[in-house]
């Protein structure tokens, strides 16, 4: 109604959605997909999605090279991983780290299908993991890359493993905070991605958000399933074991909390939180979350 009037005005559309409608946007995307997407196509996706996740970190390698300014270089690295993050959200494929977001908003519509929930979740996770093998595997026996190239993949590998090299379980736990905070960024990052009605509308803003995560160091699993695939299938000092308990899972971890408390959870509680209505006889009134549950893409 407010587009109509806008433009009735003479003032352009809205080149994005609100905020107060996205949160809904996401409940229904979700619902749909955990709805309509069976087993097998859930982990083709998901696989898909660790695919570019690989490619994007394989990027953020290539075009950091050479580049000694560190805060260049963070700069290259998020931009050139954003690509990678970008190819998921328009192709549709699944991350975990967007389902991070995606499902916490549509359990928050409906409890009922938390066990379909957390299937996707799950399938999300390894779908990806696999994703990021297959696909360094793949790279590394197609493409031979100098071996600055490959000094530049093992730098970013050995910060994702600093936790490793400090120990504990202090620092352990430190990696799940900071898996909190890199999937805020990364779940606004999917969150400004409902909002844009266009193609750059969506990618600026999952640019800045990406590139924030990145040049800060924060921990994305994805992100360094991709990292690891390739640093582990070029040779690499490092076995999957350690790149899983040392990274992986703790910054899973992390990225599942921070998306659900700091992203989902907020913007529902501002803008879709109702008081419950008592029931009536209306038979529409009846049918009403049924319809309001249907699957609809999400909004371009």
């Amino acid at each position: 109604m407010a587009d109509a009037e806008d433009a009735r005005d003479g003032v352009p559309d809205s080149q994005y959605l609100d905020a107060s409608r996205v949160v809904s946007g996401m409940a229904v995307f979700g619902r749909g997909r955990v709805a309509e997407l069976d087993p097998p196509r859930i982990v083709v996706l998901a696989v898909l999605g660790g695919g570019f996740i690989t490619a994007g970190a394989l990027l953020s390698a290539l075009l950091s090279t050479g580049i000694d300014t560190a805060g260049t270089r963070a700069l290259v690295q998020g931009f050139a991983f954003s690509v990678g993050f970008f190819f998921v959200v328009l192709s549709e494929a699944v991350l975990f780290t967007e389902a991070n977001v995606v499902l916490p908003a549509t359990l928050l519509d409906d409890l009922r299908i938390w066990p379909r929930v957390l299937r996707f979740w799950a399938l999300a996770w390894l779908g990806n993991l696999a994703g990021a093998w297959l696909f360094g595997a793949l790279i590394a026996v197609a493409q031979a890359y100098p071996t600055e190239v490959l000094a530049s993949l093992g730098e970013i590998v050995d910060g994702k493993l600093a936790y490793r090299d400090v120990g504990g379980a202090a620092s352990w736990w430190r990696l799940v905070l900071s898996g909190v905070l890199a999937n805020w960024l990364v779940g606004m990052a999917a969150f400004f991605a409902f909002m844009g009605r266009t193609i750059i509308g969506k990618y600026i803003p999952v640019l800045l958000a990406v590139t924030l995560f990145v040049a800060a160091g924060f921990q994305h699993s994805p992100a360094n399933m991709g990292f690891f695939s390739l640093f582990i299938a070029y040779g690499g000092d490092l076995d999957w074991a350690t790149a899983l308990g040392w990274n992986i899972v703790p910054a899973g971890l992390g990225n599942m909390l921070g998306a659900a408390a700091l992203v989902a959870l907020p913007y529902w509680y501002v803008f879709q939180r109702q008081p419950r209505e008592p029931r009536r006889a209306d038979p529409a009134a009846r049918r009403a979350p049924a319809d309001r549950g249907r699957w609809r893409r999400r909004p371009r």
